[in-house]
């Protein structure tokens, strides 16, 4: 990989890792569903006038818009409000390569190899240590909430996969930015009965700076200028050499939050984290390490 391409990837993981500390401080301002919607209407306009809709059935855009946009982020942001760490939200986020294994397997159909089994168990075996583990201001329903935005993003990847297997070509920009037009009037109505006037009102006349970074950065930062150079490396790259890089959001996520808001891992949240990242180095890697080894490759269960 060329050092500009090398050095594009590294900023999208510092983009995607500083992004849990910024809708930590989002969040303080603005309410989390409020925030979602905000952040959603930056994403759609104007770049829904300058990136191509993609050759998709609406229903596509539809599914992948309710799952990525109100479930997921509906979810994370909720769960950070409600006491979920902003550098474990990065780590236990990562479990829904683990999610996608399970759906992928109950509606698709698909195998699984040796290596993505072992990996699944050492994931779940850390997220069983994250959840046990007390202190870190880590509440039970911002990990809930936390594992549950994790689910969401693992439909909307079965959503990706069910696109490619009825022959339609996925445009990840052009996903994004298409399916970011409906998750705003959820994400309202949701805010307006859970959260009320009583506080989306103030929230908006007190709009301060803080709040107006924090929305420009998830829409612009975290969103377009991610996704734009992500796939942009993913048109020039093999999938195989770029996926990695999604690995190492957590370890910024983690940095960041202790640099920034201060926060650390007790020692059953810092084995649990190294147990779901091992999971996620064994299932990415696994496959070609065991193939290496074992003359007749690897076999799927």
């Amino acid at each position: 990989m060329p050092l500009a391409d090398l050095l594009q990837a590294l900023a999208i993981v510092l983009v995607w890792g500083v992004n849990f500390v910024v809708i930590k401080w989002g969040v303080a301002g603005v309410p989390p569903l409020l925030l979602g919607a905000l952040r959603f209407c930056l994403v759609v306009f104007p770049a829904v006038f300058f990136v191509r809709r993609p050759a998709l059935p609406w229903r596509y855009l539809a599914f992948y818009g309710l799952a990525v946009g109100v479930g997921q982020f509906g979810c994370l942001f909720s769960a950070i409000k409600l006491g979920m760490p902003a550098g474990l939200a990065s780590v236990v986020l990562q479990s829904q390569a683990f999610f996608t294994l399970l759906l992928a397997r109950a509606f698709l159909g698909e195998r699984w190899r040796a290596s993505q089994l072992l990996g699944l168990l050492l994931a779940l075996s850390g997220l069983a240590l994250i959840g046990v583990g007390k202190g870190g201001n880590m509440s039970a329903v911002g990990f809930g909430l936390t594992i549950a935005a994790a689910t969401c993003w693992a439909v909307s990847n079965i959503v990706v996969r069910q696109i490619g297997r009825a022959g339609h070509k996925v445009e990840p920009l052009g996903l994004v930015v298409w399916s970011s037009l409906v998750p705003p009037i959820p994400f309202l109505l949701l805010s307006w009965w859970l959260e009320g006037g009583e506080r989306i009102l103030p929230a908006l006349r007190h709009f301060d700076l803080q709040s107006l970074f924090a929305v420009a950065y998830l829409a612009f930062l975290g969103t377009m200028l991610g996704y734009g150079l992500w796939s942009r490396l993913l048109a020039r790259h093999a999938a195989a050499k770029v996926a990695p890089f999604s690995l190492l959001v957590p370890v910024v996520g983690l940095l960041a939050s202790h640099l920034l808001l201060g926060e650390s891992l007790t020692d059953l949240q810092l084995l649990g984290s190294g147990l779901l990242m091992a999971g996620l180095l064994v299932g990415v890697f696994g496959a070609r390490l065991l193939a290496s080894v074992l003359p007749g490759g690897v076999r799927r269960v």
